[in-house]
């Protein structure tokens, strides 16, 4: 029996031969996979629009399912309009082929519904802030286990059908909502314009986004599949997407069932490219890029707002409200302006009470010298008659 001293190192023992080629790295991706169908995925929808351009629709058509209530119309009358633009916020569950998507749809209720529209952006543009701030402020916690991600991934901004071009309104909206989400412009009811319109009214739109610096979403086209890349740069060639929404079944002429809408001329379908652009904009959204989507929000879009809220403020303060706020401004400026025409107008009216003043000081003034020349004259005429009358002769009684 040999017993090894402490200096001595004891031979390795003999390697296991390896049957498969490669060292393995290759099955990571399974691994990730296997990861990712456990967890699931997180994706926050937004719909942005006026009441009426088929938003609820959409959902629900885009999702084969019923996300969100139709709005009943008759209680919408008899109900007072509310007088700011509200944040309804729809939670869902989808699961196809054993993978969960949680899915969160973000509606704006109000917006643009009014006669004064202006600042209506503003309670939109916050939630979008607020959802950047709240997961900022959890990240900067020591326990960070359940954390709750309501970061907007896509903001769909409906367009009505209207045929020109964009009103002031959504210039200033796309704007405000371009550089903190991923913004895809929706052209809703595409079936109330015929293909030329439809195609001149896209343009028209293209040309303001590009001439007001409009920042909306693109997703990467070149990609080494070639297939790959001509399927992004069709769906991008579609922007603005012009989509039909229907959860009806309809029957064309050659007999088949399809979703879309019935005509006296005919069908609409949805899932036909000749008619509207919803496949496109479906496979954008959920089949191609939903992970682009996901991963831009993350590294672009969050982190050019953290990164702005930590250069200006210390750790755990609160977040740096805008020096200006444009409704405020505006009503600001609307009270300076009142207060100034009022200013002017007692100003005015003073200067009238003044003059009139120093009018009649000149009257009373004036009546003053006369009446002390007249009691001049007076006090001359009696030295006069005392002076004769004292100096005449006086008679001698005898």
């Amino acid at each position: 029996m040999t017993v090894s001293s402490p200096t001595e190192v004891a031979p390795p023992p003999p390697p296991v031969p390896i049957t498969s080629t490669g060292t393995g790295i290759a099955n990571l991706p399974n691994q990730r996979h296997k990861i990712v169908a456990k967890n699931g995925a997180n994706f926050t929808l937004m719909v942005c629009g006026e009441s009426g351009v088929g938003k609820t629709t959409f959902v629900n058509t885009l999702f084969t399912s019923t996300i969100k209530e139709p709005k009943n119309l008759s209680k919408r009358r008899l109900r007072p309009p509310n007088k700011t633009v509200q944040i309804q916020i729809t939670k869902a569950e989808l699961e196809e082929k054993m993978f969960k998507v949680k899915l969160t749809i973000i509606d704006t209720p109000g917006f643009g519904d009014y006669v004064n529209n202006r600042h209506s952006w503003i309670p939109i543009v916050d939630f979008i802030d607020d959802q950047h701030e709240k997961y900022m402020r959890q990240e900067q916690q020591p326990c960070r286990e359940g954390v709750v991600d309501m970061r907007v991934h896509a903001c769909l901004y409906f367009i009505k059908p209207t045929g020109h071009t964009l009103s002031p309104l959504d210039i200033e909206v796309m704007k405000r909502l371009g550089s903190r989400v991923n913004l895809i412009p929706v052209i809703a009811k595409a079936d109330t314009l015929t293909p030329a319109d439809l195609a001149k009214f896209k343009q028209n739109i293209r040309d303001v986004i590009s001439a007001q610096e409009i920042q909306v979403y693109s997703c990467p086209i070149e990609s080494e599949d070639e297939t790959t890349t001509k399927r992004n740069a069709n769906i991008m060639a579609a922007l603005p997407f012009a989509v039909i929404g229907s959860t009806e079944d309809v029957m064309t002429l050659d007999g088949r069932r399809v979703k879309g809408r019935q005509y006296s001329w005919g069908c609409a379908e949805v899932e036909n490219d000749d008619h509207c652009d919803f496949r496109k904009l479906r496979s954008l959204l959920i089949r191609t890029h939903m992970l682009d989507l996901i991963t831009t929000t993350e590294e672009l879009h969050y982190e050019n707002y953290r990164q702005a809220q930590m250069e200006t403020r210390k750790f755990g303060d609160p977040r740096s409200q805008p020096t200006e706020n444009a409704k405020f401004k505006e009503e600001e400026e609307m009270l300076r302006k009142r207060f100034t025409e009022q200013v002017k107008s007692e100003e005015s009216r003073f200067r009238k009470w003044e003059q009139q003043l120093l009018s009649e000081r000149d009257r009373l003034h004036k009546e003053l010298e006369q009446q002390s020349e007249r009691v001049k004259e007076l006090q001359n005429e009696l030295d006069a008659y005392y002076y004769s009358h004292h100096n005449s002769p006086r008679s001698v009684r005898k």
